[in-house]
């Protein structure tokens, strides 16, 4: 069992709760212990695309995480908690509601590198310890600047016209990017406070919604529905990489970590395909040099 299964997280889930739900219904349908794991969290409060990797696709976990990424958030101005989301403690309140064209005069300022400082409530590590574990038993938590970049950011098309209340905003992100963090600075930037009351991850890496399926979807596969657009294949995270045929000859040397030269083909990295199609493994060129980065155990 290799491949993947995109699951529209719905609220209230924890990224790790929905591998186990993948887990269960995997059992339940009959395909025995399956190596699993996600391609990066999504807070209980969040909700969309959450890529879970089953057998060798495990292995693109890392290059998942390091996807940029495309969320829809509302900011609710006027009150910031402590988690800078829906839950936790009111720590500022402002009376001042800005205009939809403030808004949208500050997003260029949040647009291309930026630096933010990640929300006490997160699961960086400080000194050994997740930041939230600290920041729940009282510490005072000093969370550093860090570099991100904000490839692109836009107003919502259903928002009105007027002094907003709340703002519905759409970002695509590298990782590492925190949208409570870019919710509170943009609230500053207009002069007042706010907090994200929706986050709804629309695309990871080369996943959308489109290819996401529901709980309930996940559930009734456990009970036996079909398993028709539950598993995608181990390919379906490679797409935005060009793939590269190889010869049954150099397929084995690829197999075998061995290096290739004298490929016609553009520097950078690359999935390795046999006669067959299926993926072998993932590979970088170097003026000439092609190099395995992570092989495939896949077997017909």
């Amino acid at each position: 069992m290799h491949g993947w299964i995109i699951l529209d997280k719905p609220l209230g889930l924890g990224s790790t709760q929905a591998v186990a739900a993948v887990k269960r219904n995997l059992r339940e349908a009959g395909f025995g212990k399956v190596k699993v794991g996600h391609g990066g969290t999504l807070d209980p409060l969040a909700t969309g695309v959450l890529p879970i990797a089953l057998g060798e696709a495990t292995k693109l976990c890392g290059r998942m995480l390091d996807a940029s990424k495309t969320y829809d958030f509302t900011i609710c101005f006027g009150t910031e908690t402590s988690g800078l989301d829906a839950e936790g403690e009111i720590v500022a309140t402002s009376v001042h509601r800005p205009s939809l064209a403030q808004v949208e005069a500050a997003l260029g300022h949040f647009t291309g590198p930026i630096e933010q400082i990640p929300p006490a409530y997160s699961a960086i590590k400080i000194d050994g310890k997740r930041a939230y574990d600290l920041a729940r038993a009282g510490a005072v938590v000093e969370m550093k600047s860090r570099a991100v970049i904000v490839h692109d950011l836009c107003i919502h098309p259903d928002v009105t016209i007027g002094g907003l209340e709340a703002v519905t905003l759409t970002a695509n992100v590298s990782k590492g990017t925190y949208i409570r963090s870019l919710a509170r600075d943009i609230a500053y930037a207009v002069g007042t406070v706010g907090h994200v009351s929706m986050l709804r991850r629309t695309r990871a890496g080369p996943f959308d919604l489109e290819s996401a399926i529901s709980l309930d979807k996940l559930n009734a596969f456990g009970q036996g529905a079909a398993q028709e657009d539950i598993i995608l294949p181990i390919e379906a995270g490679l797409v935005d990489i060009p793939a590269l045929d190889l010869s049954p000859e150099q397929a084995r040397a690829v197999q075998q970590g061995r290096v290739l030269t004298g490929i016609a083909m553009k520097d950078g990295l690359h999935w390795a395909r046999g006669a067959d199609l299926r993926p072998i493994a993932l590979v970088q060129n170097v003026d000439g040099i092609l190099k395995t980065v992570r092989g495939f155990n896949l077997t017909p």
